[in-house]
């Protein structure tokens, strides 16, 4: 059974720049939870379709990973597939409006392991939602101060 989380958030910025935000990994650790790393796998970040990336959870000793491959790419959208403790996809997509560019987040995804499900539901579920909210308005921060 999967689960997802949804959100959005109007930001008073063009499209092509809070994409930007979601696609330049420079623009991304500055509004990715500190706790939560984003590397290339290979030599070179892209969001390409075929691209393959990881998130790692900076939790000490473990470090949760979870490895993403780009599956669907076209102006003002990415969809990360990945697989690891979660499996499912992560989309990003900018939806242009009257004030700006409306982002909208969702997070669908399963979790294999029962014993990892049930740690999730019980201690992070609640974090991991507040969380991705904060991010957005994080990366609202750093869209709207963005200069083109």
């Amino acid at each position: 059974m999967s689960t997802v989380f949804e959100q959005s958030i109007e930001i008073k910025a063009a499209a092509s720049t809070v994409e930007r935000c979601f696609t330049d990994l420079t623009l991304m650790q500055r509004w990715l939870n500190p706790a939560l790393r984003c590397e290339p796998v290979g030599e070179v970040w892209s969001t390409d379709v075929g691209s393959k990336s990881k998130f790692l959870i900076q939790i000490p000793i473990i470090k949760p990973t979870l490895n993403s491959t780009v599956v669907e790419r076209r102006p003002g959208l990415v969809v990360w597939e990945f697989d690891g403790f979660f499996k499912g996809q992560d989309r990003w997509e900018c939806i242009p409006i009257d004030r700006g560019t409306e982002l909208l987040n969702r997070f669908e995804f399963e979790i294999p392991n029962s014993l990892v499900s049930w740690g999730f539901q019980t201690f992070a579920q609640k974090w991991t939602q507040e969380d991705m909210q904060a991010q957005l308005r994080r990366l609202k921060l750093v869209a709207e101060g963005v200069k083109c």
